[in-house]
């Protein structure tokens, strides 16, 4: 949650002509370093989300909640995707 509202928050300051939170896309060590965090974070959420799949399953949750899984399981593959371009984009352009 918190590193959707800190790139919620370089978003509205680059749509105000402020140069938003320039560490966290900078191509230097702590930009990069953000970036292997960030990707960090988000193998972590697929862990999280198998797990409540398989949870759901084990323990017979209704048949609606498939969808929340694999809707959570989308986000986070989509998140982790654009992450690692981001991180190979700053790794090329170093």
């Amino acid at each position: 949650m918190g590193i959707g509202v800190l790139y919620l928050i370089s978003f509205v300051m680059n749509m105000f002509g402020s140069g938003g939170i320039g560490f966290i896309h900078s191509n230097g060590l702590f930009g990069i370093g953000f970036s292997l965090f960030v990707v960090a974070i988000a193998a972590l959420n697929l862990v999280l989300d198998f797990d409540f799949i398989e949870q759901g399953s084990e323990q017979g949750a209704p048949k609606y909640m498939e969808w929340f899984g694999a809707f959570a399981l989308m986000v986070t593959l989509i998140w982790l995707y654009l992450e690692m371009l981001r991180l190979l984009s700053k790794l090329r352009s170093r």
